[in-house]
């Protein structure tokens, strides 16, 4: 059998939504983009979603490449790049009618597909490039191979980094000297011959039998230094995961951090709580949330103007804000420093999508749900930040509303798989769920 060479990839329509650069991660392999997925990208070149912002993209990159060779043949995309080409059908195919007979845009892709394959079968390997599940099911059934879009997928979720280790029978002449100046001992002493992952910014519960210490890497000096538990406006750490959040949420030297745990864990409220603790730092505190409607309805499904439809989705921000609030009475000078904040606009909680044109320089920028986010959409926000500011991600990579991501190819989760050893980066997983009992049971066995 003759060995087949480069391979042609069909891109669907939501690969270019998910990542507008897609067209130059299939090396030196070709690719062939449906016309239905040009009509389908028109229909979202308005709007302030990243979605929307990545449709102009790539329309814009089709656009640099005109000429009629993007309809017959395709264009070169460089030095040991493939080529870019637009298909167009006629109607579906014979097969497609047989098969499906309803004429739809997946159908439309479907068919180009059929004929791309039809053409260059004996030559080539053709491969249908989507997100969306279903529709990688109906080219299996017309014999197309189709595959998921698996540049930005990370390999393993049980392996992704967590940020902390315990470790046991800790060497008590050591553990002792974290109770005395400067609370802190050589790390390289402190694990030699042991094994243990040494990570910037990771996290330790060092203990035995006699005591226990909770320590952090760090990786300028290369020592662990002791960490006591902190309050941080009114909400105090539950557990040992906790005070390591806050820490690295009030740490200045770490820009970059993100929290990842089930519903309950905190991560959102801990987030608020340690911006209002270290507010005299940073010029604004912006706290987001990308907007991904339930059951896949656009939000203009909801009724009202658009502060309307925007507001069931902020609300949980505004329910832990309420929470720090209640910490304290109503005349006590820090809740009302937090109402003063939001009225000066020196706290803003605000959809994502309205990030585009403001300044990012000193800020104290949480992202919450960050697991709704792809990793282009990640990149794009953190290459966007300025000197000064702290951007902080939490979100249950487990629990993700877009109906193309998963724990794999979510932003998060890639973050924190490529961000991990960075001294500029911490992250930590919370496990251990605080709201209540049945909450935590609920999250355990439902």
């Amino acid at each position: 059998m003759k060995k087949k060479s480069t391979k042609i990839f069909i891109l669907d329509t939501n690969v270019i939504l998910h990542d507008a650069t897609c067209i130059h991660q299939f090396k030196d392999n070709d690719i062939v983009i449906p016309l239905a997925v040009i009509e389908e990208l028109d229909h979202f070149k308005r709007g302030n979603q990243v979605i929307n912002l990545n449709a102009r993209e790539f329309a814009r990159t089709l656009d640099s490449m005109s000429g009629s060779a993007l309809f017959n043949g395709g264009i070169s995309m460089g030095k040991n790049k493939g080529k870019v080409s637009i298909s167009i059908t006629r109607g579906l195919s014979k097969e497609i009618k047989d098969i499906f007979r309803e004429d739809t845009p997946d159908h439309r892709i479907l068919s180009s597909a059929v004929e791309v394959q039809q053409k260059f079968n004996s030559t080539k390997q053709v491969v249908l490039v989507t997100k969306d599940v279903n529709l990688r099911m109906k080219a299996k059934a017309l014999g197309i191979y189709s595959e998921d879009y698996t540049t930005d997928r990370i390999s393993s979720v049980e392996e992704l980094y967590n940020g902390r280790e315990t470790v046991e029978d800790f060497d008590d002449d050591m553990l002792v000297k974290f109770f005395s100046p400067p609370y802190e001992i050589d790390a390289k002493k402190a694990f030699k011959k042991t094994g243990i992952e040494v990570v910037p910014n990771k996290y330790f519960i060092l203990r035995n039998a006699n005591r226990s210490v909770l320590a952090y890497l760090d990786p300028e000096l290369q020592v662990l230094k002791k960490i006591d538990k902190s309050v941080v406006y009114g909400i105090r750490p539950r557990n040992s995961e906790q005070t390591f959040a806050i820490d690295m949420l009030t740490n200045n030297d770490i820009p970059l951090v993100s929290i990842t745990g089930k519903a309950g864990t905190g991560k959102t409220l801990l987030a608020l709580a340690s911006s209002l603790h270290v507010r005299k730092n940073y010029r604004q505190i912006y706290v987001a949330r990308p907007v991904v409607p339930l059951s896949n309805k656009d939000i203009g499904f909801l009724p009202g103007d658009i502060e309307d439809k925007l507001a069931p989705y902020m609300q949980p921000l505004w329910d832990n804000l309420k929470v720090i609030q209640d910490q304290f009475s109503e005349s006590d000078k820090q809740n009302v420093a937090i109402t003063q904040m939001v009225k000066d606009e020196k706290l803003v909680i605000e959809p994502l999508s309205y990030i585009r044109g403001r300044s990012l320089q000193r800020i104290f920028f949480i992202i919450d749900e960050a697991q709704n986010l792809t990793p282009h959409e990640i990149k794009t926000i953190i290459t966007r930040v300025g000197e000064g500011a702290k951007i902080v991600l939490t979100g249950d990579i487990y629990q993700i509303d877009h109906p193309y991501l998963d724990s794999q190819s979510n932003g998060l989760s890639y973050l924190i798989e490529h961000f991990k050893g960075q001294k500029i980066y911490s992250h930590i997983n919370l496990e251990k769920g605080e709201r209540s009992e049945l909450a935590e049971l609920a999250s355990n066995l439902l």
